[in-house]
């Protein structure tokens, strides 16, 4: 039966402790997508740290063991090709901007290609169009172009290893109303494909023209039939689990909320600031991100008052969500801490072209977060029931 019973199903995610089947046997349980969020995070402001393109490599390769190794067969898991695909688009377009926007070579640069001069004027000075383009220049933007992209990868990494759907239960009670509009956003594109998929089976099982613009119709229609019906019985399923209700909270405590969420967001802004500029006062560190961050679990522990709401058989936070979350911790701290290795090593200069070093602690540290890969619990086999011969 598909209806508000079927999207309740999807809308409460499956319980993540093991649980006994018919034979007794206990079910693997999948990791808390807290713990993959958190080992992703560490793991993209560990790549913001080096510019190295070896290291960058190495992300990218332990990234796609990882994700290769545990996702799942839900329709989420299935998208960390498309984020590849982005990170490559990432790449490209960094390379050309360099390209059209040269600035120039020198002597000691190796050329490569030229291309037509435009002239720009006066008040445009700075701005170089088209021109020489030397090797150095290239490989300088492509590393650049990698590092972007391979945070890029890190958050697809993320969507890809957890439930969008578990990880709503765990987000603050302030932040629900948002965290259902981005599961549901998320939501949207595999559910899409899906109903395409659906479309196009039942139209080879009819006569008539199954491809061309004539055919887009018999597609468009009931693909937005389908969309149409599944946010009815989303619908459906949110107000018959009281989504929307209103809270208890005073005018008062909204503005109290306000002022601490501002308050924090300032902070975390201005410690950013102190930790990126090296010639910023020490307050605009640690300190201000510290004071920033405390506000805002404040604004958000204050806001989430007004938002009542129970969960079935929370996910447990074990050994396993331990290790997986702190080997991504480990790998951004052994990166920022400048131990053990030239912190030149991290960003090597292509002004003159050297070949890069590959620096043994930060390519242990990257190591260490691709043992992810087997500290998580393996995802649950999907088996076929065996299909028995039907007596003669």
């Amino acid at each position: 039966m598909t209806g508000v019973a079927g999207t309740a199903e999807e809308a409460l995610a499956a319980p993540s402790g093991p649980s006994p089947d018919r034979g007794g046997r206990r079910l693997p349980r999948t990791l808390h997508p807290m713990a993959w969020w958190i080992w992703a995070l560490a793991l993209a402001t560990a790549v913001s740290r080096t510019n190295n393109p070896l290291l960058l490599f190495l992300v990218l390769a332990v990234l796609g063991y990882v994700v290769t190794a545990r996702r799942t067969e839900a329709p989420w898991a299935r998208g960390f090709k498309y984020y590849l695909y982005l990170a490559l688009t990432v790449v490209a377009i960094r390379v050309v901007f360099r390209a059209v926007f040269a600035t120039g070579i020198t002597p000691h640069d190796h050329f490569i290609f030229s291309l037509p001069h435009l002239p720009t004027p006066d008040w445009y000075a700075g701005i170089r169009i088209g021109g020489p383009v030397s090797l150095e220049a290239l490989l300088s933007s492509a590393t650049d172009g990698l590092r972007l992209a391979c945070m890029l990868c890190c958050i697809g990494a993320a969507n890809t290893l957890a439930n969008p759907k578990r990880a709503l239960r765990v987000l603050p009670g302030a932040l629900y109303e948002l965290g259902v509009a981005v599961t549901v956003a998320i939501s949207v594109a595999p559910q899409l494909v899906q109903s395409v998929q659906r479309v196009a089976r039942a139209r080879k099982l009819r006569a008539g023209r199954s491809r061309g613009v004539k055919a887009l119709r018999g597609i468009v229609v009931p693909v937005l039939e389908d969309a149409l019906e599944r946010s009815l019985r989303l619908a459906s399923a949110m107000d018959s689990r009281g989504y929307g209700r209103a809270g208890t909270a005073t005018r008062r405590s909204r503005r109290s909320t306000g002022a601490l969420m501002l308050l924090g967001m300032c902070g975390l802004c201005a410690g950013a600031y102190g930790l990126l500029d090296a010639t910023a006062p020490a307050f605009l560190g640690l300190p201000a991100m510290g004071a920033g961050a405390l506000l805002c679990l404040a604004g958000l522990r204050l806001g989430g008052r007004r938002v009542t709401r129970t969960a079935y058989r929370p996910d447990p936070w074990r050994t396993t969500e331990w290790a997986v979350a702190g080997s991504g911790v480990l790998a951004a701290v052994f990166l920022f801490a400048n131990l053990g290795y030239d912190p030149a090593q991290l960003n090597p200069t292509f002004y003159p072209l050297t070949w890069p070093e590959l620096p043994p602690v930060p390519t242990a540290a990257i190591l260490l977060a691709g043992t992810a890969g087997f500290l998580s619990p393996p995802p649950a086999a999907h088996h076929r029931p065996d299909r028995k011969a039907a007596p003669a």
